[in-house]
């Protein structure tokens, strides 16, 4: 029976791991977190019996403690909540589907006491990579890559471990708003936003992926992940988001992973890797495909996707102020306080702004992280 742990169980990656868990049925869960829907956490309490769960608002801990009185089940709360969660002793697999910067003290703290990480946070490698790394390599943990294109990289790499990569090739679908330009975006409301033609993803996602910025977080990812230079990833766009990603090789082949927009594959993959498990739901059939059609990226009327290849190089604390800059950007989307080009705009601004840090501590990525937000307040 292997046994995991859940960081942001309530979210679309957190609900799509209990559904394997929920198929599969050899998988514990021993211990889960959620933001502040405490409904859908008391529902996955009762049904999956973890011995530990926390929620974020210490009130709605308290009110989550009431409902489950009847329940053998410790309720925790906050950022030490969130620790404990992420350090529970009977857990193997730490699963990290957390939204923000909020995941990197967790898994700091799960990859020092051994557990293996299945990384669906992007943002703890974007903002804190060269803090991570390292540190996994001390403690010889795996972090497993749930992204579907980072996935989908890392099983192009199986058994390829000790050939060089010459490329990576990041597929992008290209979002809702594919083809448009600056003009026809100068109106865009959240509801346009929230319709990605293929994913199915949180609200904060979609934004991120109609914007190319989840791209560009996805190429600082993937520098972390795969020890690749900036100039070594190549983004394509590739709206039937079939090809989830490919590796080309020295000389030169090139080798890429296909399969159906369906994040429940490289959520299992993770979960059970090195081995495979069947899986339910619809298999890609080739001849029900017209055609695969590839392009390059618009990145004038997209510029997150530039901007984040600059914070890349530029290094240091940069890519915390890109991805600070952006949460705080798309929030004030999801409220309707800002214009949906603004989103790019506000991240351009905190990156010519907040001086560099070249080797920056974690203190110092949270202080960077703070310092961009107390911009943007003085400024929008």
């Amino acid at each position: 029976m292997k046994k995991i742990a859940i960081l942001g169980s309530t979210g679309s990656i957190g609900t799509q791991t209990l559904e394997i868990v929920r198929e599969q049925k050899d998988i514990q869960v021993t211990a889960i977190a959620a933001g502040s829907n405490i409904e859908l956490l008391e529902q996955q309490i009762r049904e999956f019996l973890p011995s530990l769960a926390a929620v974020w608002e210490e009130e709605k801990a308290n009110e989550l403690r009431i409902k489950t009185a009847d329940l053998n089940v410790k309720i925790v709360s906050g950022m030490e909540g969130l620790l404990e969660i992420a350090t529970e002793p009977e857990s193997e697999i730490l699963v990290t589907a957390i939204v923000g910067m909020l995941g990197i003290r967790p898994t700091i703290a799960a990859i020092t006491a051994g557990k293996t990480i299945a990384l669906a946070n992007k943002e703890t490698l974007v903002t804190a990579g060269h803090l991570i790394m390292p540190l996994a390599k001390k403690h010889h943990v795996q972090i497993l890559p749930v992204d579907s294109e980072h996935s989908a990289i890392f099983q192009s790499l199986q058994g390829e471990q000790e050939n060089r990569i010459h490329k990576i090739i990041l597929t992008a679908s290209g979002g809702p708003f594919l083809g448009k330009n600056r003009e026809e975006l100068k109106n865009i409301q959240v509801e346009d936003a929230l319709k990605h033609p293929n994913w199915s993803m949180g609200k904060k996602i979609t934004i991120d992926s109609s914007t190319l910025v989840n791209k560009g977080l996805e190429v600082m990812e993937a520098k972390w992940l795969f020890d690749v230079k900036p100039e070594q990833i190549q983004v394509t766009v590739h709206p039937q988001s079939v090809i989830h990603s490919a590796v080309e090789f020295e000389d030169g082949a090139v080798i890429a992973q296909l399969g159906t927009p369906d994040m429940r594959l490289p959520i299992q993959y993770a979960l059970y890797y090195p081995n495979r498990r069947s899986l339910s739901g619809k298999r890609l059939d080739l001849f029900e495909l017209s055609s695969l059609t590839f392009k390059k990226p618009d990145t004038e009327t997209f510029c997150g996707l530039s901007l984040a290849f600059t914070a890349m190089e530029r290094g240091g604390n940069i890519p915390t102020v890109f991805n600070a800059a952006n949460e705080k950007a798309v929030a004030m989307f999801l409220d309707r306080k800002i214009s949906y080009l603004a989103i790019t705009d506000i991240i351009e601004a905190c990156m010519n702004q907040i001086d560099i840090i070249k080797h920056p501590t974690l203190e110092q990525v949270l202080d960077t992280e703070q310092a961009v937000y107390e911009f943007i307040e003085s400024r929008w």
